[in-house]
């Protein structure tokens, strides 16, 4: 990409940016119109996941964590189980997103980049609720200090990744369609394989270096030291280190920029195959 055009992405979602954030709006009221508990499943659906979380891990496991007893550990989890929601939410609702709205393919008025950044923000109803939820916790248990601050920076860095991987996923899809009846599967494998119920200490030696493949270990790791802490020793959260926190940093917007790059060149042919 041509290094004078590096903003063309930024440029797309703030010209756009009032009707990105209603029909943003539209789907978030959409999903959950009449439903018995309504808005209430933004609070219901993490809750519910942190508690079989907990009870395998906790419970059935007795698995022992280095930071406290029981309720640090939940929290723990917590710290990486929201993250992991949001972007898996973006995962599913993003893969299939450009086949899905083939009617606006052609629409000048909304681009076709902005449907998958669409699906992206508003997987993140999700995270926002469940955020609030995890520093009121993380606050509970004496964890907090002023490096939970970070997750201003994390969470874009997290939106921009997520950003970048639908623009590929979703280009390809329209000519693989395959690709939105794995992602269930891929969702469930990333589940088992990233940093939710288990910190770096928790991983052999010579394991570690394959995690680094999971792209969501820089992430989700990220949020847990800066908000829990994870070190052995440590009182509350602490900055990340190095290797993660540069990690995530040189990640997210890599793949934001190489995915723009990568939607531009395939949306024209998407007329003929949508």
């Amino acid at each position: 990409m041509n290094l004078r055009r590096l903003g063309d992405p930024f440029r797309l979602i703030w010209t756009h940016r009032l009707i990105l954030w209603r029909v943003c709006w539209n789907d978030i009221r959409g999903r959950y119109a009449g439903s018995v508990l309504g808005l209430t499943w933004l609070v219901m659906y993490p809750l519910l996941f942190l508690g079989i979380y907990a009870l395998i891990y906790g419970s059935v496991f007795r698995i022992r964590f280095n930071l406290g007893g029981t309720t640090e550990y939940i929290v723990f989890i917590f710290c990486g189980l929201i993250p992991f929601l949001g972007f898996s939410e973006a995962l599913s609702s993003g893969v299939a997103c450009v086949t899905a709205n083939a009617s606006l393919i052609k629409n000048t008025l909304f681009p076709i980049e902005l449907i998958p950044v669409r699906a992206v923000l508003t997987s993140q109803c999700t995270q926002v609720v469940g955020t609030f939820l995890l520093l009121i916790a993380v606050a509970a248990v004496g964890h907090l200090t002023p490096w939970a601050l970070l997750i201003l920076l994390i969470w874009p860095l997290q939106i921009m990744f997520t950003i970048g991987l639908i623009w590929v996923l979703s280009s390809l899809n329209v000519y693989f369609r395959d690709l939105q009846n794995i992602v269930g599967v891929v969702i469930l494998m990333l589940m088992m394989i990233s940093p939710i119920a288990w910190s770096i200490e928790m991983v052999p030696e010579p394991l570690r270096p394959f995690m680094g493949i999971n792209p969501l270990y820089y992430l989700l790791i990220s949020y847990q030291e800066c908000l829990m802490g994870a070190r052995e020793g440590s009182v509350g959260g602490h900055f990340p280190r190095g290797s993660i926190f540069w990690g995530t940093l040189i990640m997210a917007p890599v793949m934001f920029f190489a995915g723009y790059w990568f939607f531009s060149r395939m949306k024209r042919l998407f007329a003929d195959n949508v």
